[in-house]
Order: structure tokens, then C-alpha cells, then sequence
């Protein structure tokens, strides 16, 4: 189109700028579809970051030195398997044991306090990280019988009657600490007479415990 003048007039056509312009999008789309970048219009919100990794207490604030004393007075430091993400895990705790105990007493000392802490409800930290216990409170142990192994642990509730995830537990807790006789194993029966078995906490054990029972064998003389 020609004006009065014969000159070519621009009126009507794309600018420069806008040809520029009209060219960049689609050019900026195919290189973010070329790195495997779905381009989008729309702000996305995947909403606010997960508060504690589970099963992870790494970003509890490590004790002070009055507390890692205090802790010191109130007995010996152990560890205990709690339930977390459908597996074991071992947290820090303590038992206390008098100073002179013998072996015999200090066994079933030891494994009173494991038992006691399997059955606290785990602290604050612990129920935000995923931490849980089937063990339930009241239960006691006592020391082998008259014709029992000299390793022998009974428990007031028979290990047949607890659920899958506790004896779990009490296996590898007791079979982990100076409650047993540190082979990985550990000779448990239910109270008075009833028979022995001794129970082993293997990796199976403690990957899925609800689905994998402590393997176990028959004490002779049980």
C-alpha cells in the first residue's frame, strides 16, 4: 500500500520489536521442552517442606554437658528398638543398676529397665520423626527357674501371646544388650513352667517385623 507520497506504508504490519518479540516465546518453549522442561503459565505450589526427615533425630539438638551427667546418674546407657517406618530402630536410652550388683541380678536388672523404656511412649522429637512402640506397659521379667538355662528371661505375658511387632522388640533389644549373652540371641519363656525357646534377632527381623517372627528353636530341658 502506497500513501499520497508513493511511499510504502508500515501501517497495518508488525513492528520490528513485535516480530522479535513473537519469536522469542515459542523459541523459549522448544528449549525448555529440549531439556525436558515443561513449560507453564500457572505458578505452581507444592506446598511448605516436610518438617524432620522420618525416622532421623540427627536435628535434635545434642545434650549439654549437665545434661549428658544427668543422664550418666540415672544409670547405664543402652539402646532399645522402637518401630519407625515399619522397621527397628535402635534410640539411646539408660537403665539404672546399682554398684555391686551381681551378674545374675544385674541380667534381670537390666532387662527390667529395657522393657520399662520399650513400653514409654517415645519423647516429643520421637513421635514427629515416626517413632512408635508396641510394647505395652506393665510387663516384668524375672530370672531363670530351678531347672531353667542359666540365661534364661521370663516374661509375666508368654512370648506366643505378644503381637509380632513387640516381641520383635523385646528380642532384639534383649539380645543386643548385657541382658543376654551377646550372641545375637536370647532364651525367653512366659511365666512359671511354661517351655523355652531361644529367639534370634536377625536383618529380616529388623527390616520387617511385623511380617518376619524372630526365629526361634526349642531349649533342651524346657
Amino acid at each position: 500500500m502506497r500513501d499520497a507520497l508513493g511511499l510504502r506504508s508500515t501501517r497495518g504490519l508488525p513492528s520490528a520489536r513485535g516480530v522479535r518479540r513473537g519469536l522469542a516465546v515459542p523459541l523459549l518453549a522448544a528449549l525448555l521442552t529440549g531439556c525436558g522442561i515443561r513449560a507453564t503459565e500457572v505458578p505452581t505450589d507444592f506446598g511448605p517442606a516436610p518438617s524432620r526427615v522420618p525416622c532421623s533425630l540427627s536435628d535434635v539438638a545434642a545434650p549439654s554437658a549437665s545434661d549428658a551427667a544427668a543422664q550418666s546418674a540415672r544409670g547405664v546407657p543402652v539402646q532399645v528398638f522402637l518401630l519407625c517406618a515399619s522397621q527397628l530402630v535402635t534410640v539411646d536410652r539408660s537403665v539404672r543398676v546399682p554398684d555391686g550388683t551381681g551378674e545374675a541380678e544385674r541380667r534381670v536388672l537390666v532387662a527390667q529397665g529395657l522393657l520399662d523404656e520399650l513400653a514409654e511412649t517415645p519423647s516429643a522429637d520421637e513421635t514427629e520423626a515416626g517413632y512408635t512402640t508396641d510394647v505395652r506397659d506393665g510387663m516384668s521379667v524375672t530370672g531363670p527357674g530351678p531347672q531353667d538355662p542359666e540365661d534364661t528371661l521370663r516374661l509375666s505375658t508368654s512370648p506366643d501371646d505378644l503381637a509380632s511387632y513387640a516381641l520383635a522388640q523385646i528380642v532384639c533389644t534383649f539380645s543386643d544388650s548385657a541382658a543376654a549373652e551377646g550372641d545375637g540371641s536370647v532364651v525367653l519363656g512366659g511365666p512359671n513352667t511354661t517351655p523355652l525357646r531361644r529367639y534370634a534377632c536377625t536383618p529380616e527381623v529388623r527390616s520387617r517385623p511385623g511380617a518376619q517372627v524372630p526365629p526361634s528353636s526349642d531349649v533342651n530341658g524346657s
